[in-house]
C-alpha cells in the first residue's frame, strides 16, 4: 500500500469537497456557464457548455455533449447518450439531495472526479449509472457519507497515477451489478468521516474489481482516522489486486466481508490494530492468504483454499471446508478457536513423515471431518502421523469415507487425548492393493469360464454320429470370491466361442480333432470403490475320442490366452487411479469317463476331469505410484462326478437329451503370491466345492443341433451363483 503526503494528497482534496461543500473546487470553466433554473432540455444541437443546476431544477440531456455539470442541493440531471468531458473540474458534482441519472451509453470523463456526490450534515446525494462509462483521474466516483451510487452494467475507472475507481466516505453506499471497476492505486477505497460515524456499504454482484498496483478494496487510511465497511460480494464477481490483495484493512479500521457464491482469488491483509471478519456461504470459495483475520465463517459448501501457513483467531464452520494447499505442499493452520461442523482437506505422507497440520490453541468444539489425500507411496515404517492438536474443548474429528489409502494399506484415525493421528498400527488392505489382487486371482476363473461344458459337446457329437461340423456358443458366468481367499470380490463374465472339427482317419473314426477361438469380458467389483476389467482373447485345439462299443470317452483341450487387464480405483480422498497390463496364459484340460446306457434311453456317465493352467507374471504400477509385482501363477483343478441323462426320440430323426450333473471339485494351486510396494500378499483360491449342472441338447433338423446348459457351484472360498451357455452346431 502507498501513502501520500503534501498539499496535493487526493484524500485531502476528497475530504474538503465531500465534507465542506462551501469550498469551491469547481474550477474555472473554459467556456461560458449556463445556469439552469426550472427545467432545461438539451441535445446535440446545443453548443458544448458548462452547467450549474440550481436547487429544485432539472437538466435533461439526450445525445448532447457538455463540460462540467454542477448540481445545487435538491437539483437533478438526467443524461441519455450524452458525453461529459471536464478539464480542471469534476465531471458531475452533486450537492446534498442532488440526483444524477446516467444511461444508455452515456460517458463522463474528468481529470479529477468523474462523479462526485457531496453531503451537507447527514444528507447526501445519489447517482444511478446504467450502461455507461465514468472515468476520473483521482477517482471514477467520490461518494460522501450519506450518499449512494448505483452502478449497473457500466464501467467506473480511476485512471490517474493514484486513481481509484470509487472513493467512499463514512456510511456511503455503493451498489454495483454486472459492472467493471478499475483503478491504479485501488479499485474501491472506503475512508472514515471524522464528523459522521458509520460503516460504508459495498454491494458487488457479478462485478469485477481490479487495481493495477494496490488492493482491489482498501478500508481505512492514516490521514482520515479509523473507518469501517460492510462488503458483500456475490454472483460471478472477482476482486483482483496488483499487490495480490483483494482486501486490505489499515489504520485501526474494521471490515466485514461476506462472499456469496463467488470464487475469489487473493489475500485478505489486516494491519495490526485493525479488524476483519470474513464469511463465505453458498458454495463460495476464497483462494489466498488470511493475514491477521479476526474470524472466518465457512457455511453451506463454502471453501477456503490455503496457499501457505495461516492463522485465524476464530473459525466457525457450518458445512464449509478448508483445503490445506496443493498436494505435496504441506501447510499449517493455527486457530484460536474452532466451532461448528466442517471438513479439513489435508495430505499426509508416511514415507517422509510430512503432513498438513491443524492446531487449535484455544477451545475446539463441534464435529469435523478430515479428508486426507491418498497416495501410492509406501510408508517406511508403521509409524503414526499427527494431524490435529487442540488445547481444549470436546471437538471430534473423523475421516471422510473411512481409512486413508496410503500405499498398499489404508490407515484409520486414532484419538489420543486432544490429539488425532493416522495410526500405522491400524492398517487394512487399500483399494489399490485389492484391485491388484483381484485381477491376479481372476485369471483362473476367466480361463475356466471360457472352457465350455465338455458334457454339452459330447451330447452334440453323439446326436449325429460324429460328422464334421462347426459350432458357436455364447456364455456367461458369475463368481463370488469370498474374503477367505484373502480378498473378496465379484466377477461377471460374458463371451462367445466358435470352432470346427472333423474325424481323424485313424482309430476307426473314433477320434475327432477341432480348432476353437473366442473372447470374453469379465467385470470385477470390489468394496471401497475399486473395479477391474479383464478382456481375454483365446485360441486352442481340442480332441475327442469315443469308443461307441464300450462307451469310454476322452476329451482334451489345449488353449492359449491373451489377457488385457485394467483396474480403476476410487480412493479415500475422492480421486481415482488406474493401471493396466497384459499377460499370457496357457493350459490343458483332459476329461475321461464312460457312457453307460440304461433302460428307456437313460444313461449315466461317471467322469473325472483335470486341468492345469499357467499364467505369466507381470510388474506394473498404478498411476498414483502403487507398484505391483505378480509372479508366474498356476492352477491345478481336479473334478470327479457323474452325469445322468436321457435320450428322447422325437421322431423324424430328432432326439432330445436332457441331463443333470453332480461333481466334486478341488483346486490344488495354493502358492500364488503378489507383492504390492514390496509387501507380500497371498492370493489363495485352493479348496473344495460342489458343482451342480443341468442342460439339454436337441437335434432340430438334419445336421443342426442346439444345446443350453446351466451350472451352480459353491465352496468356502468361491461360489458360482450361475453359469450359462447356449450354442448351435451344424454337421455336414
Amino acid at each position: 500500500m502507498k501513502f501520500f503526503t503534501g498539499s496535493r494528497h487526493p484524500l485531502a482534496q476528497a475530504v474538503s469537497s465531500g465534507l465542506l461543500v462551501s469550498i469551491a473546487l469547481f474550477g474555472q470553466p473554459a467556456q461560458a456557464l449556463t445556469t439552469v433554473r426550472g427545467e432545461l432540455n438539451i441535445d446535440d444541437q446545443v453548443a458544448v457548455d458548462n452547467y450549474r443546476v440550481t436547487s429544485g431544477s432539472v437538466l435533461n440531456a439526450v445525445g448532447a455533449s457538455t463540460q462540467q455539470i454542477d448540481l445545487s442541493p435538491e437539483a437533478s440531471v438526467n443524461l441519455d447518450k450524452t458525453a461529459v468531458v471536464a478539464t480542471g473540474a469534476d465531471g458531475i458534482r452533486a450537492s446534498a439531495g442532488g440526483k444524477v441519472t446516467l444511461g444508455n451509453q452515456s460517458s463522463v470523463v474528468s481529470d479529477r472526479f468523474g462523479i462526485r456526490l457531496l453531503r451537507t450534515g447527514t444528507e447526501g446525494a445519489s447517482a444511478v449509472v446504467t450502461g455507461s462509462r465514468v472515468e476520473g483521474a483521482i477517482a471514477g466516483a467520490g461518494v460522501a457519507a450519506g450518499s449512494r451510487l448505483d452502478l449497473h452494467d457500466s464501467e467506473l475507472i480511476g485512471s490517474g497515477a493514484r486513481g481509484v475507481a470509487a472513493q467512499l466516505f463514512g456510511d456511503a453506499t455503493l451498489d454495483v451489478r454486472g459492472s467493471e471497476l478499475s483503478g491504479t492505486a485501488n479499485g474501491i477505497a472506503a475512508y472514515g468521516d471524522p464528523t459522521l460515524a458509520g460503516a460504508a456499504n459495498v454491494l458487488l454482484t457479478d462485478t469485477q474489481v481490479q487495481a493495477s498496483e494496490g488492493a482491489a478494496i482498501i478500508v481505512g487510511d492514516p490521514y482520515l482516522g479509523p473507518s469501517s465497511a460492510n462488503i458483500v460480494v456475490s454472483g460471478k464477481s472477482s476482486l483482483s489486486g496488483g499487490n495480490g490483495a483483494m482486501l486490505e484493512v489499515v489504520g485501526s479500521s474494521s471490515a466485514n466481508l461476506l462472499v456469496d457464491s463467488s470464487e475469489l482469488h487473493g489475500d485478505v491483509r489486516v494491519e495490526a490494530g485493525s479488524v476483519a471478519d470474513v464469511r463465505l456461504q453458498n458454495g463460495a470459495s476464497l483462494t489466498g492468504r488470511l493475514e491477521n483475520v479476526s474470524s472466518l465463517g465457512l457455511d453451506s459448501d463454502a471453501r477456503w483454499n490455503m496457499v501457505e501457513d495461516s492463522s485465524v483467531a476464530k473459525l466457525a464452520m457450518a458445512g464449509g471446508s478448508v483445503r490445506f494447499g496443493e498436494k505435496d505442499h504441506y501447510q499449517r493452520l493455527t486457530l484460536g478457536e474452532l466451532s461448528g461442523s466442517g471438513t479439513f482437506v489435508m495430505d499426509a505422507d508416511f514415507s517422509t513423515g510430512q503432513t498438513d497440520f491443524l492446531e487449535i490453541t484455544g477451545r475446539a468444539e463441534g464435529q469435523h471431518v478430515l479428508a486426507v489425500g491418498s497416495s501410492g507411496a509406501e510408508p517406511d515404517a508403521a509409524n503414526s502421523l499427527q494431524l490435529v492438536h487442540a488445547a481444549a474443548g470436546d471437538a471430534q474429528f473423523s475421516l471422510r469415507d473411512g481409512p486413508v489409502d496410503l500405499g498398499a494399506f489404508s490407515y484409520d484415525l486414532v484419538q489420543r487425548g486432544n490429539d488425532w493421528f493416522l495410526d500405522g498400527a491400524s492398517k487394512v488392505i487399500s483399494p489399490g492393493t485389492a484391485s491388484v489382487l483381484a485381477l491376479y486371482s481372476a485369471a483362473p476363473t476367466v480361463w475356466y469360464g471360457e472352457l465350455s461344458s465338455l458334457r454339452s459337446r459330447m451330447g452334440e457329437l453323439r446326436l449325429d454320429e460324429r460328422k464334421s461340423g462347426g459350432w458357436i456358443r455364447a456364455y456367461g458366468n458369475k463368481y463370488n470370491v469370498a474374503q477367505a481367499s484373502g480378498l473378496g470380490y465379484q466377477q461377471v463374465q460374458h463371451g462367445f466361442s466358435l470352432g470346427a472339427d472333423a474325424p481323424l482317419p485313424v482309430g476307426d473314426g473314433q477320434w475327432l480333432l477341432g480348432v476353437m477361438a473366442g473372447s470374453s469380458r469379465s467385470d470385477l467389483s470390489l468394496e471401497g470403490g475399486a473395479s477391474g476389467e479383464v478382456d481375454s482373447y483365446y485360441a486352442g485345439l481340442y480332441a475327442t475320442w469315443l469308443d461307441a462299443r464300450s462307451g469310454y470317452y476322452f476329451d482334451g483341450v489345449a488353449k492359449f490366452n491373451r489377457f488385457d487387464n485394467a483396474s480403476k480405483v476410487g480412493l479415500s480422498d475422492g480421486t481415482s487411479t488406474k493401471g493396466d497390463y497384459k499377460q499370457n496364459g496357457v493350459g490343458v484340460s483332459a476329461e475321461f469317463g464312460r457312457h453307460v446306457e440304461l433302460d428307456g434311453g437313460v444313461f449315466i456317465e461317471p467322469f473325472t476331469q483335470w486341468s492345469l493352467v499357467q499364467f505369466q507374471g507381470k510388474d506394473y504400477r498404478l498411476d498414483n505410484g502403487l507398484q505391483a509385482s505378480t509372479g508366474d501363477s498356476h492352477s491345478l483343478l481336479g473334478k470327479a462326478g457323474a452325469t445322468v441323462g436321457r435320450n428322447i426320440d422325437l421322431g423324424a430323426g430328432r432326439v432330445l437329451q436332457p441331463y443333470l450333473r453332480l461333481a466334486y471339485v478341488h483346486e490344488f494351486g495354493n502358492d500364488n503370491d503378489v507383492k504390492v510396494n514390496g509387501n507380500r500378499f497371498d492370493s489363495d483360491l485352493s479348496g473344495s466345492r460342489g458343482e451342480l449342472g443341468a442342460g439339454v441338447a436337441v437335434s432340430l433338423i438334419d445336421g443342426l443341433q442346439m444345446h443350453a446348459d446351466f451350472e451352480y457351484s459353491n465352496g468356502r472360498k468361491i461360489e458360482q451363483p450361475w453359469g450359462m451357455n447356449v450354442g448351435l452346431r451344424y454337421n455336414w
